[in-house]
């Protein structure tokens, strides 16, 4: 079985359907502010509901979301998944997920073997985590990439997945090194920040199996 695949940052119609046309089986829309890949609550209900015609999952990307602004984007958008990428704790992401029907995912900067032994703490609250690379001065969507060997006979518990600096030239790598069972990318899917590029979204896609 070929491992899903996540376009995540997607800020158009055209891009949304050029994903879900090659073969995506989740998309990602971003509400972090100073992210090139932002979009407003609109937009992304917009997205949102567009992608749901083409039977994707959405996932909503949010970074240290105020409780208000984590309402108001899981009622106005109503994705299948919030993806939280900030600083969010355990106890956080538990009581969003008492309260909505979605699932959660933590995504967590992959830095060394003591990263993995501290994502336990997440274990039957995340849904799944997304290990990246470590955050710098943004999370998320750097094109930087981690050291995959770190994931080499570890033992999964959660569900999960690997992002950061996967291209169509190195994702079918990664996903041989690594046995992921979910790849994400962003900016190697892009002309520009904040670009995606339908060549390269429909390249990826088939370098990952889809």
């Amino acid at each position: 079985m070929p491992p899903l695949v996540k376009i995540c940052g997607l800020k158009t119609p055209e891009e949304v359907d050029a994903a879900i046309r090659h073969g995506a089986t989740h998309i990602g829309l971003n509400l972090y502010a100073p992210s090139p890949r932002y979009i407003d609550l609109k937009t992304a209900a917009d997205l949102r509901r567009r992608a749901g015609q083409g039977g994707v999952k959405v996932a909503l990307l949010l970074v240290n979301a105020s409780q208000q602004e984590t309402g108001d984007a899981l009622s106005k958008v109503r994705p299948d998944i919030i993806q939280f990428h900030g600083n969010e704790t355990p106890e956080w992401l538990a009581a969003v997920k008492r309260l909505v029907p979605a699932e959660v995912w933590k995504a967590v900067g992959l830095k060394d073997a003591g990263t993995l032994e501290r994502i336990q703490q997440y274990r039957g609250i995340a849904d799944r985590i997304l290990f990246d690379a470590p955050a710098a001065a943004m999370p998320g969507g750097t094109g930087t990439r981690f050291d995959w060997s770190l994931l080499k006979n570890h033992r999964h518990m959660m569900d999960w997945g690997v992002a950061g600096g996967l291209t169509p030239g190195n994702v079918a790598q990664a996903i041989a090194e690594t046995g992921a069972p979910l790849v994400d990318v962003s900016s190697g899917v892009e002309s520009a920040p904040g670009v995606k590029d339908v060549d390269k979204i429909a390249a990826f896609l088939k370098a990952a199996g889809r």
